[in-house]
């Protein structure tokens, strides 16, 4: 099925869109820009459930701050797919790419899991660092796909 989508992507001339025009350091930038609203949201919230910032309340800075995570996610969730279809070939191919979306998977089972199952008590810091470790490892591997 991802062979056939790869295909597509390169017959249907959206690669070629995605590429050239000045649309893929577009897209790069916007992903990019996501992902600082996702990190610095949710990451900001983690860091407070693991104990920093004490004086603020964390659900307070939950309310505020998830929102704009979330804004990243969907931000990032557009732009991704034009960089796919930019470099569609050699990103299948890809370990380091594999790997970015295996981790961009664990992270999102981990959000779902936190808001759902342990917004209370001691598993909430365990999907803080879960949290923060997975998201900032999603941004080492979308750098690193460029050096593999």
């Amino acid at each position: 099925m991802l062979a056939a989508l790869v295909a597509w992507l390169s017959t249907s001339g959206i690669a070629a869109w995605a590429g050239g025009g000045g649309i893929y350091p577009l897209a790069n930038v916007v992903h990019l820009f996501g992902l600082v609203m996702l990190l610095g949201g949710i990451g900001i919230v983690d860091l407070r459930l693991l104990g920093a910032f004490p004086a603020l309340p964390a659900d307070a800075l939950a309310r505020a701050l998830t929102p704009v995570g979330i804004a990243g996610l969907v931000v990032m969730a557009i732009s991704g797919p034009v960089l796919f279809a930019a470099d569609a070939q050699s990103l299948v191919a890809s370990a380091v790419f594999g790997w970015k979306l295996a981790v961009i998977a664990a992270a999102l089972v981990n959000a779902a899991a936190f808001r759902w199952l342990l917004r209370e008590g001691p598993g909430r810091r365990a999907a803080a660092v879960v949290s923060l470790s997975a998201w900032a490892s999603v941004a080492v591997l979308g750098r690193m796909i460029a050096y593999s």
